[in-house]
């Protein structure tokens, strides 16, 4: 299906379109698979297959799992990856959608719904890799209009610069992000951060933007929200903090948290606010990597959660199974694929479920 023009009268959000919370129901889950010869894994892909592997098969007893595949061959190789596991294959579906790296949180779609026909839709953000960091990135800026090709789904394009980790919503109004990230010149240094305001109320149909500062040392994607502070309610919100006063992350973390204890949802209601642990610092040839529990993602039953064998994944777990009492939490290590520089909430992007 071709975009759909937007204009100031046909927005989605002024046609009865909005991004629901990722706590709503799912239709799929839908992830890239990485290419062995791309440059998120260098030198461990055949580590990190297992862990894509049991991410699937922790995901497809919640869900339908949509893997975008680069051809036949990548295809078969997959199959083969998650036979091993023992994935039930009736669960998944394949899509040939090629790709240049894995992070389909960024690369992916961002559904829209609404109660009139069509009920589903497609946002199509432009995408530049994190300010052209790591170019070719032609494939990944495709993906979203060959999703809305392969489901027969209106697509609309805002014309900016956008990564799905970057925001993050309660699907009543509100939305997160930070301000090292969205108002970063690399992305729109075109647009002011009101520009960006009206662009995100109108493509995704919220009504309040609140803005955190920084992210997380080692993050390239200049401070994703993903990796920091979390919607797991309307109005709560779970966010990361690091005791240590002497690490990096400990001041940027803490005036995050002192700025959501005085935030508030659409409707004037306080945020309530769950700390988070951050797991103790990973450095990997000389390089600091962005280890975060925030990086959870969250299923119809199921919360995968990373862990670093780190005395901090208990509380983390905790944390979580007081925000997720109906939910599996559900602990993967994630050792070798932080070397990626990201999780399993910046590999996988919900399709919502709509009403018949």
């Amino acid at each position: 299906m071709e975009a759909v023009a937007a204009t100031e009268e046909k927005t989605p959000a002024a046609m009865g379109f909005h991004m629901p919370a990722e706590w709503e129901p799912h239709e799929a889950t839908w992830i890239s698979w990485p290419r062995a010869e791309g440059i998120s894994f260098p030198d461990s892909y055949d580590a990190i297959t297992p862990v894509l592997a049991k991410m699937v098969k922790v995901l497809v007893d919640s869900e339908k799992v949509c893997i975008n595949v680069n051809d036949a061959g990548q295809e078969e190789e997959v199959r083969a990856y998650l036979a091993r596991e023992g994935v039930p294959m009736e669960r998944v579906s394949f899509f040939p959608i090629r790709t240049n790296e894995p992070w389909c949180r960024d690369h992916g779609p961002i559904f829209l719904v609404r109660s009139a026909e069509p009920k589903l839709a497609v946002v199509d953000w432009d995408y530049n890799a994190w300010g052209w960091k790591y170019p070719p990135f032609d494939l990944d800026d495709e993906v979203p209009a060959r999703v809305a090709e392969q489901l027969n789904l209106p697509r609309f394009r805002p014309g900016m610069v956008l990564e799905g980790g970057s925001i993050d919503v309660n699907g009543a109004g509100t939305l997160l992000t930070t301000k090292s990230c969205l108002l970063n010149p690399n992305r729109n240094p075109d647009l002011t951060k009101a520009d960006i305001e009206q662009r995100l109320r109108d493509f995704l149909g919220v009504t309040q933007i609140l803005w955190l500062g920084d992210g997380i040392e080692g993050d390239d994607t200049d401070g994703h929200i993903d990796d920091v502070t979390r919607f797991v309610s309307r109005t709560k919100v779970v966010t990361a903090i690091e005791e240590d006063p002497e690490d990096p992350n400990h001041l940027p973390l803490q005036e995050n948290l002192a700025k959501l204890r005085c935030m508030h949802a659409e409707d004037g209601a306080p945020l309530e606010v769950l700390t988070l642990p951050m797991p103790a610092k990973i450095v990997r040839e000389g390089r600091r990597l962005p280890a975060s529990y925030a990086n959870f993602y969250i299923g119809n039953n199921v919360v995968l959660l990373p862990s670093f064998s780190d005395n901090h994944d208990a509380w983390a777990t905790g944390v979580l199974r007081v925000a997720f009492p109906k939910h599996v939490i559900a602990p993967i290590d994630c050792r070798e694929l932080i070397w990626g520089l990201g999780a399993f909430h910046c590999l996988t992007q919900q399709q919502p479920c709509v009403s018949l």
